[in-house]
């Protein structure tokens, strides 16, 4: 596969090694060590979008394959979107969202209303998923405190799953991949259950026979850690940090009744899930539940601009009503941006005007069907699973054992650096993360699955697999 599509006008090699010497000295990489940044073709400066792709400043051509970070829904290059920008920056870059509304976040608003959940109808406007999670888990205590409930402070969060890096979403953040230890003690009152994963089952269980155990036995730990002291349970439908696990049909159900029993508000965090990215609208859908708190971000503007929303549903919004002192006091200064607002809008627009969420369903049953055809020719293929563009191929050592390659043999250095010379981005190791913009065509998708089984077997030959 060869990845190399100059940029027009190309870059002098000067140019090329100027920004990535000031990006080495001054900006710091989000979760990225210095000194792997500073080896050979370490820092990559990317400098172009277009549907499915993206073009670096050394001028080469990669599939990004994981949306940046399941964010670029409506794909890249959109120029539509910049012309909405600047419309709405010429008549009003900014009011105070803390007194004033402003009309596009109006317009967003009634849009969203119609898109989730029928129960769900008003809309609190942050600029990331961290911070929605954070004002989510700061309403759902806030909407107990206001019902009389005021012993209520603990929130039920499952291990493996990610939310966040602000400390209230930390607090409740059990993804593998973060160390909480540098920050704690964090917020108090985070009790975690085990995640659901059918395939590495934490209950050494099997699914069906199992009765959907993972959902049933969290009632058990609302009785250990006593209901009246728990205010919301937070999950992601499918959780993309948990290896793109997918519950069983009777899970969701059970933990929304679960929480109704037990006066326990119930928070969907749709930050990944949502805007298309499962072949629905929203995960919810898929498993026929409506949540009390939704949170949403990445692909409601498909990263054009930061903005993020939790969506609340009338039980509990009217409980914030009456008196001042019911008031959900605080915001965010950026909150509820005109532009970002606008922006949204118009990306919704697209996805609903160009059939994207029905393009996800399909051409991600397609991709599916794809990668879980290379398990004949790669051994390393533990299992594909996903659910519309949402995909995680799991790499084993032994598809027998299930067992995963350990540090030692660096997999997740190799298999990276094979996908970039053949032409993808995305995240490597024991689990690969596939979800492209939903514009992805079918041709692109055989493209995608080509180069991904190019890198797989350059990765098992360098490891001694034959």
């Amino acid at each position: 596969m060869t990845t190399t599509e100059a940029i027009s006008p190309a870059m002098l090699d000067d140019d090329v090694a100027d920004y990535i010497s000031r990006g080495l000295e001054h900006l710091w990489v989000h979760t990225q060590q210095q000194a792997d940044l500073e080896k050979e073709d370490g820092l990559k400066v990317i400098v172009r979008g277009e549907g499915i792709h993206l073009w670096d400043i050394k001028g080469r051509k990669f599939i990004d394959a994981m949306s940046g970070l399941w964010v670029v829904n409506a794909g890249h290059g959109r120029a539509e979107l910049a012309d909405v920008a600047a419309t709405q920056m010429r008549e009003m870059a900014y009011a105070n969202t803390f007194s004033y509304a402003n009309k596009p976040a109006i317009d967003l608003a009634e849009k969203l209303a119609g898109l989730m959940p029928p129960s769900l109808n008003r809309v609190f406007f942050v600029n990331s998923g961290s911070e929605a999670v954070e004002t989510a888990i700061r309403m759902a205590k806030n909407y107990q405190y206001n019902i009389g409930e005021k012993k209520r402070y603990k929130v039920l969060a499952r291990r493996g799953s990610y939310h966040g890096m602000t400390a209230g979403a930390l607090s409740v953040n059990g993804a593998a991949a973060i160390n909480r230890s540098p920050w704690e003690p964090l917020v108090a009152g985070s009790v975690f259950v085990e995640n659901v994963n059918c395939y590495r089952c934490p209950f050494e269980k099997t699914y069906p026979s199992c009765d959907t155990f993972c959902a049933r036995t969290i009632e058990r730990t609302i009785q250990a850690e006593r209901p009246e002291t728990i205010a919301a349970f937070i999950a992601e439908p499918i959780s993309a940090a948990n290896a793109v696990s997918q519950p069983p049909p009777e899970y969701w159900p059970t933990i929304r009744n679960l929480c109704d029993k037990y006066g326990i508000l119930l928070i969907a965090d749709e930050v990944i899930n949502g805007f298309g990215r499962t072949g629905k609208w929203f995960a919810s859908e898929l498993y026929n539940f409506e949540p009390d708190l939704m949170t949403m971000a990445k692909g409601l503007s498909s990263g054009y601009l930061p903005i993020a929303a939790v969506g609340v549903s009338d039980r509990v919004a009217k409980e914030f009503q009456g008196e001042k002192a019911r008031t959900f006091a605080g915001g965010i200064t950026f909150g509820t941006h005109p532009v970002a607002c606008a922006v949204a809008l118009a990306n919704l627009q697209i996805i609903e005007r160009e059939n994207l969420v029905a393009n996800a369903a399909r051409n991600g049953a397609y991709l599916l069907q794809r990668l879980n055809s290379l398990k004949e020719s790669h051994p390393t293929i533990g299992e594909v699973r996903g659910q519309g563009l949402l995909i995680g191929v799991e790499i084993v050592k032994d598809p027998a054992t299930r067992a995963p390659f350990p540090e030692s043999d660096d997999l997740a250095g190799k298999l990276s650096a094979a996908l970039v010379r053949n032409g993808i981005l995305s995240r490597a190791g024991n689990l690969v993360n596939i979800a492209p913009p939903l514009v992805i065509s079918e041709a692109e998708c055989d493209d995608l699955v080509a180069r991904f089984d190019a890198a797989l077997g350059e990765t098992e030959q360098e490891l001694g697999i034959a």
